[in-house]
């Protein structure tokens, strides 16, 4: 979809203005006819901030996603398994509730998918009602009669921290596949260094050094896009899925003043819920950025952007420097600083697998955060 961001007019402002007002946030009256203004802005803002997006004020795929999904509530509409699968914060309570009930449902990220379904069927079961796996009136009702605790730590996230051990003992990288994702394409350039340096450019530069560094340690790196093309955050995932990947690395780039400067690697997570497996791999890659290449350290933070919400394996974007910064721009120009930044990269996903420690030694408690960050890559 065409980005929407201040200064725009028309019927879609004027949708987008109606669900932020339901979301309970505030627009002047006088834009509320369909004008995206400064405070229009503002409330895009505060929207992105809750819902774990980059606080850019523009609303792109991801940010109209969590609009639409945010208006469902458990009840408003039948829920069951499809190809299109069903999306939205009613999904998101009924997986809430399923975990809560000791039924695995999954990640509580608000997709309707075979877990889930296999989850509903499971419960249906166990209360005796008819095993067809669709989320109804009187499903809802036997659920709600059980009281669901749905407060405090979900259940998704401790069978996952599970999983990361599994991940440490049994597999390693070696004949793994690695999903690589250049962020942006050739109609999306993204942001651009002052040299004239696009994201859309950088992060198939990068994607390309990643999958010959991988490569050479026996993984399978598979990049998502060509440089002609550029499909939805969406199809990334969905290929990401279909490769039956053990990773997935989307690659960004920063943004902002001329010397702001730093790695940051994020990882699915709301302030509910987050996913531990995409955290560890985040960290590592942060790790290995910081230690091998010098860079600020800009730590790892939650996002919800589709590519980390809507794959099935442990996933992170990585945004490694400032593209606007003139000195990471060049940095990212040279081939040679840019195989080591590979490297460093590749790096941390073998330490993710459990195949090698870090030359650096363990890093203190505080070399992470789940806290927002506003100015996630585009």
């Amino acid at each position: 979809m065409r980005t929407i961001h201040r200064g725009d007019r028309g019927e879609a402002v004027r949708d987008i203005q109606h669900r932020l007002l339901d979301f309970g946030l505030r627009i002047e009256p006088e834009e509320l006819e369909g004008r995206f203004g400064p405070s229009t802005e503002e409330a895009v803002k505060a929207f992105q901030q809750r819902r774990g997006l980059p606080s850019d004020g523009m609303v792109g795929a991801d940010t109209w996603g969590e609009l639409v999904e945010a208006g469902y509530r458990l009840g408003d509409r039948v829920l069951y398994l499809r190809s299109l699968t069903f999306q939205g914060d009613d999904v998101r309570g009924l997986q809430k509730r399923l975990n809560a009930l000791g039924f695995d449902a999954g990640r509580e990220d608000g997709i309707f998918g075979p877990r889930t379904a296999a989850a509903v069927a499971e419960f249906q079961h166990n209360v005796g009602s008819a095993s067809d796996g669709i989320v109804g009136p009187d499903t809802i009702g036997s659920i709600e009669r059980l009281r669901p605790a749905v407060e405090g730590p979900s259940r998704a996230v401790v069978r996952e921290a599970e999983y990361i051990r599994h991940i440490e003992e049994k597999q390693t990288l070696v004949g793994s596949c690695v999903a690589i994702d250049p962020g942006h394409g050739p109609d999306d350039p993204g942001h651009v260094g002052p040299g004239g340096l696009s994201e859309s450019e950088a992060t198939m530069l990068i994607a390309e050094d990643l999958a010959a560094e991988l490569g050479a340690r026996g993984a399978h790196p598979s990049i998502l896009r060509t440089r002609d093309d550029a499909p939805s955050p969406s199809a990334r995932a969905l290929a990401a899925n279909e490769l039956g990947a053990a990773v997935c690395i989307s690659i960004h780039l920063n943004g902002g003043e001329p010397t702001a400067e730093g790695a940051t690697c994020f990882y699915y997570g709301t302030e509910a819920t987050y996913s531990p497996a995409g955290q560890r791999l985040a960290e590592v890659i942060q790790e290995e950025l910081v230690a091998l290449m010098g860079l600020m350290d800009g730590r790892t933070n939650r996002l919800t952007v589709a590519m980390l919400r809507e794959t099935r394996m442990p996933a992170v974007q990585v945004e490694p420097c400032f593209l606007t910064n003139p000195t990471e721009e060049a940095m990212l120009t040279d081939p040679v600083s840019r195989r080591l930044l590979a490297a460093a990269m590749a790096a941390g996903i073998e330490r993710f697998f459990g195949s090698v420690e870090s030359a650096t030694g363990p890093r203190s408690a505080s070399g992470s955060t789940d806290t927002g960050r506003s100015s996630a890559g585009g």
